[in-house]
């Protein structure tokens, strides 16, 4: 087992207990189901069959909560990522320190909540299989890609406006950040998870943000940003 892979181990929770299931406990059950297998085989590979099997009901009950696979996929996703941008959002709003310490805490709280759990292997998944699934993919951009963009360019946005930032082009810049979580999940779900590859994910992400931050520093020589209107 890979560093990487013996680090993901030390976070990740094994499934719950399928004993003493209540009937309103099921859907939950069956998004813990459907996200196991789809990380594991993909979106193609999975059988909603499976899904039902592991989760403890029959083929017609999971039908009865998710009507598709396609519709058991974007729960899974509305669920583990992209129903938690309303709270995210809230803490970009409510966030004290400078921008730099917000970019870190951007990082860290991606690696906690997404990076070191299951649900990090969604991106691979929509990597690997949105040509064939173009549906799933539209989905995913919606729900996931355009809101985390969103965020990530009003973070880079309070550091200009506070002075502490330099960017020419925003568009751009949100890549910086963007990209290390990529590769980082990317990692783990393909090398990592076969190839010892000694990569420790938080100092990976702090090394990230510690090169990052240098690049987006304003300094004295930078002109200086323009007033936002009220």
């Amino acid at each position: 087992m890979s560093s990487l892979s013996k680090f993901i181990g030390q976070v990740e929770e094994p499934p719950a207990s399928k004993r003493g299931r209540r009937k309103e406990a099921r859907p939950g059950e069956l998004l813990d189901a459907a996200l196991d297998l789809f990380v594991e085989k993909g979106f193609a590979a999975t059988r909603a069959e499976e899904v039902a099997a592991r989760a403890g009901v029959s083929k017609g009950t999971l039908f009865l909560y998710f009507p598709s696979k396609e519709e058991l996929f974007k729960a899974v996703v509305r669920e583990n990522i992209s129903g938690r941008f309303s709270e995210w959002n809230q803490e970009f709003e409510t966030f004290e320190g400078t921008t730099a310490e917000m970019v870190r805490y951007c990082f860290q709280v991606w690696w906690d909540r997404i990076g070191a759990t299951r649900a990090s292997g969604i991106t691979k998944l929509i990597v690997s299989e949105a040509r064939n699934f173009p549906e799933i993919a539209g989905f995913y951009h919606r729900e996931v890609i355009e809101p985390g963009e969103q965020l990530i360019r009003k973070i880079l946005k309070r550091g200009v406006d506070r002075g502490e930032f330099h960017i020419d082009d925003f568009e751009y810049a949100m890549f910086l950040i963007i990209a290390p979580m990529i590769y980082l999940v990317m990692m783990k779900h393909s090398l990592g998870a076969c190839v010892n590859i000694p990569i420790d994910p938080e100092r990976y992400l702090k090394t990230q943000a510690d090169t990052i931050l240098r690049g987006l520093e304003r300094r004295p020589t930078d002109p200086a940003p323009p007033k936002t209107k009220k």
